[in-house]
């Protein structure tokens, strides 16, 4: 039959039934009631804590079925209809429910100031039909049996070793260790350092919800993480795997005040070390002093001082009025043991409500003060101010009493301030608070209109905001990486790896670092115990994978590879290798970009491919080079011309060898031209080596030799070069050998490509070396009547992409001297006559609008004007340029200057030229104006060659490759002194008497032909 709601055994009856379990942790208590409970028809268990309940719960559905077991909560209900066991909260246990089995967990919570009148109740009151279980320690043993009398006592011994292990750091803590803490605070501030040394730690605090307690105990249990950190609930009945318990603190507070655990209160904490038969051992951690000998000796040998007195409030309660609820709630109690509860949450709550003179007005009669006081039972979850809560409690009472349940719309609005799962741990915590106070209205039975559907809202609700929270504990206090790595290291067991196509490294699904060729980079995340087992799992998961990528690469082919700009040798992608200067520009050291993680043979296997694929590159981009360095075919002084073209990577300015160059028969001429050699007027290079690989290519290995692959303009010369630029700014921060390297040769200010200067040499040979032969035929463009000089042409600004003082300055870099002179030319026309321009005016745009030439003027407003496309740039230079050594008939190369401002053509032309058809049309004007032209004509060179001692400032003695005097002073043509101008300086000379050749001229010489065309207009002004 149901019992009584207040019914109060007398102490005559109580021990009916009642057996007391007694004895410390890790007895097997709560195991045997369980066993005890399911083995009768029907019984009920009480438990300490919710999440214990939840644990209980779950153990006997397990064997039972869920249809068999029931939970009852403050928060939660499951009823099925059939349900024999009943796991409930020590406060919801079901008074009037009738069962043949009854248990009470963790008893000496009677002694609780806060709790401790409800566990006095239950202990008092609540029988089982066939068989009462009370379970605790043995302190309040001596209480039991005063206010039992004939209560039957069965202690149990503790079924491990429970040692003192001493003061160990944080740091320092052995695996499966629990850290006790007091607060919130201080238990995140240890997981955060346990984090950041050990690799995480679980949390478990008495305010979770028994979804994120289960969830964090997991990661512990599973041995995710190997530390806990942990309130006191811990003590409280939670069955963990726990080898060491830690005390970072020694006082807490209890609600009224901070206080010394006691003796008894560690001991219950320090129990929890050691499971079943294994032993387990505590101490202290942080700031905590070493524990004393005396109670070192309490908590081995679970002596404990019994408790005084049990907390009492009195149960059998009057609802007539408020005023007889609360007279009989101030009763005392009147048996010896017992001692008057202090005011609890739910008696001040009923004091701030009777204050309000409408809750007054409602609480008239039983039923509305006994509902008055239900109310007054809706826990504070929120810890916030009492007048705060009651103002809760006064609202859900006005809606009972007056509409008879708490309407839907305000119930919806309430859960709403609660149902978002952003935010950090601490607001995820306060919104599980405020559902918990919503789960446990809820869950009364006549409070809402449809009490199931919001039953279900609220958990839903709690779920989602349980799981949010363990998310952001795990992510904060927990390297889920480092865990599952350490577990899966632990059983020693075959790591699974997974390698994007990116690099990333996976092991068992978790990202441990990149994969950079055969360099592992371990997470930049990782670091303490983190990165050591990042680093142990790599060694473990990637020397397969390691192997396996270098026999790829030892049969990788040689378009898999790639040399990139600085100087890494990439295999697809991947960096695996670095040039470093060798003894010899062309053979460049490799070093192998690799960790201990690649070694022995296939070390070996990768060092060779990539040696074998650099030494190709080189052979096949820079094979004229090669081709010269090993040519057995030449002989004498072209090999000597051949190892200095290879010393200067391609290039030689003709200068340096004048005199070696001059002694070269046809016979070495041509062998050197048939492995690609150029002779030029300027320079002797190989044309091939001007291409945008081979030039790129040569400028990081000179760069790797004779400087630094970060050097200035390493990055930016390749690209001008192979970007079909004939001529650059030079820029003073870049080394100027490095111009020379990717075919510049530079001219002051001014760099221009070597190839470019060649066509320049073409275009103006041509016009000094003209002669009049008929006063009435006009010179060609450029030239001037009587030979000798040229002026500046369109087709040569053109050329080189820079017009004005820039080409002035790269004439005069290479020999030539200026003069200018004045000359007559028709007036500029009149206004009227604008806008009837010349027949000559006419032609002049005519033809340049056929050529597409543009004006100096316009030449000099971009410096890429006319500039050729590549293969134009290295084609072959036409005649001249494979000029052989100096003649009579030739002119003398120039030498090397630049210069970088326009130069301005004279006003109304486009270039200035001095030509007899000019000169008659000024004739036929008769208006006539004097304007001054600049004429450029070969000069003296101030340079002398590189190595020598020869005084280049003397003039024509200067250039004397033996040093021999020569003969005469500056001549014109024919021996006559030289017109206009200064004296002409400049090896003058060496036409003053004829070469003497040894072998005849070569019929294929531009000179031959030349000469053919010199004797045929010679014959044609005869006749």
């Amino acid at each position: 039959m149901p019992r009584p709601h207040n019914m109060t055994l007398p102490p005559a009856a109580r021990s009916k039934t009642v057996t007391a379990v007694l004895g410390p942790t890790n007895t097997g208590k709560t195991h045997l009631a369980i066993e005890r409970m399911l083995a009768q028809p029907s019984g009920l268990i009480g438990l300490p804590l919710r999440l214990l309940a939840r644990e209980v719960y779950g153990r006997i559905a397990d064997r039972a079925g869920t249809d068999a077991v029931a939970l009852i909560t403050g928060e939660e209900k499951i009823l099925p209809k059939s349900a024999r066991f009943y796991v409930s909260t020590v406060e919801a246990m079901p008074l009037a429910l009738d069962t043949e089995f009854v248990a009470i967990d963790e008893v000496q919570l009677a002694g609780d100031l806060d709790r401790g009148h409800v566990f006095t109740d239950r202990i008092l009151n609540l029988r089982g039909r066939s068989e009462t279980l009370l379970l605790g320690a043995a302190t309040v043993r001596p209480l039991l049996e005063k206010l039992i009398p004939g209560l039957n006592v069965v202690t149990r011994p503790r079924m491990s070793v429970l040692a003192y292990a001493g003061q160990k750091k944080v740091s320092r803590l052995p695996p499966r260790s629990a850290i006790v803490a007091f607060s919130s605070d201080e238990v995140y501030g240890i997981a955060e350092l346990i984090r950041r040394q050990r690799g995480g730690a679980a949390v478990v605090l008495g305010s979770l919800s028994p979804r994120t307690r289960n969830a964090q105990v997991d990661l512990f249990q599973n041995g995710d993480v190997e530390h806990l950190v942990a309130t006191d609930a811990i003590g409280m009945g939670l069955n963990l795997d726990v080898d060491h318990i830690a005390f970072a603190g020694n006082r807490k507070y209890d609600g009224y005040q901070y206080r010394q655990l006691t003796a008894a209160e560690m001991g219950q904490i320090a129990g929890r070390a050691g499971r079943h038969t294994r032993d387990g051992t505590f101490g202290v951690t942080g700031r905590v002093d070493p524990l004393d000998d005396d109670l070192v000796e309490q908590i081995e040998n679970h002596h404990f001082g019994a408790l005084k007195v049990l907390q009492w409030r009195n149960s059998h309660l009057d609802f007539s009025s408020t005023a007889a609820l609360r007279r009989t709630l101030d009763r005392p109690p009147n048996e010896e043991g017992l001692a008057r509860a202090p005011t609890s949450e739910d008696i001040t709550a009923l004091e701030n409500l009777l204050r309000d003179s409408l809750i007054q007005d409602l609480a008239k009669g039983q039923k509305a003060v006994e509902l008055l006081w239900d109310v007054c039972q809706v826990p504070d979850y929120r810890k916030i101010a009492p007048a705060n809560h009651a103002e809760l409690l006064n609202t859900i009472y006005t809606h009972l009493m007056q509409d008879g349940a708490i309407a839907d719309d305000w119930f919806t609005r309430q859960l709403a301030f609660a149902d978002r799962t952003d935010g950090d741990i601490d607001t995820l915590a306060n919104r599980i608070a405020h559902i918990r106070t919503w789960t446990f209205v809820a869950n009364r039975p006549d409070w809402l209109a449809d009490p199931a559907h919001w039953q279900g809202v609220t958990r839903d609700i709690e779920d989602r905001l349980s799981d949010a929270l363990h998310d952001r504990l795990t992510q904060r206090f927990v390297d889920r990486r480092t865990s599952v790595l350490m577990r899966r290291l632990r059983e020693n067991a075959m790591l699974e790896a997974e390698i994007t196509s990116s690099g990333d490294v996976l092991v068992e699904g978790q990202h441990i670092g990149n994969l950079l060729g055969f360099r592992f980079a371990p997470d930049s995340s990782a670091e303490g115990q983190d990165e050591k087992a990042v680093r142990a799992a790599a060694q473990k998961a990637l020397t397969t994978e390691i192997e396996n990528r270098a026999d790829r690469l030892s049969r990788s082919e040689n378009g898999d590879f790639i040399l990139a700009a600085d100087g890494s040798i990439r295999w697809r992608g991947e960096a695996v290798a670095k040039l470093t200067a060798g003894e010899e520009v062309l053979n460049p050291t490799v070093l192998l970009l690799a960790d201990e993680h690649l070694t022995g043979p296939a070390r070996d296997k990768v060092q060779d491919r990539i040696n074998l694929w650099i030494r190709s590159q080189v052979e096949t981009l820079l094979k004229p080079l090669t081709d010269l360095k090993a040519a057995e075919s030449l002989e004498g002084l072209a090999r000597g011309i051949a190892f200095r073209i290879v010393e200067g990577l391609g290039v030689l300015e003709r200068q340096e060898a004048a005199d070696e160059i001059r002694q070269l028969d046809q016979d070495m001429r041509a062998s050197l031209r048939k492995l690609g050699v150029r002779f030029g007027a300027y320079n002797i290079y190989v044309p091939a080596l001007l291409k945008p690989a081979p030039s790129q290519l040569l400028a990081q290995l000179w760069a790797l030799k004779h400087g630094s692959l970060d050097m200035d303009g390493l990055s930016e010369l390749p690209h001008l070069s192979a970007s079909g630029r004939t001529s650059i700014p030079v820029d003073e921060t870049i080394d100027k050998a490095l111009y020379k390297v990717v075919g510049f040769r530079v001219c002051g200010p001014r760099a221009v490509r070597i190839d470019i200067l060649e066509r320049l040499a073409d275009l103006i040979r041509p016009l000094i070396a003209w002669k009049p032969l008929d006063a009435e035929v006009a010179p060609p463009d450029g030239a001037i009547a009587e030979g000798g000089g040229f002026t500046v042409t369109v087709s040569m600004t053109s050329l080189l992409g820079c017009a004005g003082e820039d080409f002035s300055a790269v004439l005069k870099s290479l020999g030539y001297r200026l003069e200018t002179r004045e000359v007559q030319r028709p007036a500029a026309p009149k206004p009227a006559e604008a806008e009837a321009p010349t027949e000559a005016a006419a032609e002049n745009a005519e033809a340049t609008e056929e050529s597409g030439e543009a004006p100096v003027a316009e030449a000099a407003s971009t410096e890429t004007a006319g500039a050729p496309a590549e293969s134009e740039a290295t084609a072959e230079p036409a005649a001249v340029t494979e000029a052989d050594a100096p003649t009579s008939e030739q002119v003398p190369a120039p030498e090397e200057a630049a210069a970088e401002e326009p130069v301005k053509a004279p006003e109304g032309e486009a270039a200035p030229a001095e030509d007899a058809s000019t000169e008659a049309a000024q004739a036929d004007t008769g208006e006539m104006e004097t304007v001054t032209i600049e004429i450029w004509r070969p000069g003296r060179s101030d340079r002398r060659p590189r190595g020598r001692g020869q005084d280049n400032r003397r003039g024509a003695e200067g250039r004397k490759g033996a040093g021999q005097k020569r003969p005469g002073g500056p001549k014109g043509k024919g021996g006559k002194p030289q017109r206009g101008g200064k004296p002409f300086e400049g090896g003058q000379g060496r036409r003053d008497k004829a070469p003497q050749r040894d072998k005849p001229i070569d019929p294929n010489s531009p000179f031959a032909a030349l000469m053919a065309l010199k004797n045929d207009m010679d014959n044609k002004g005869k006749k």
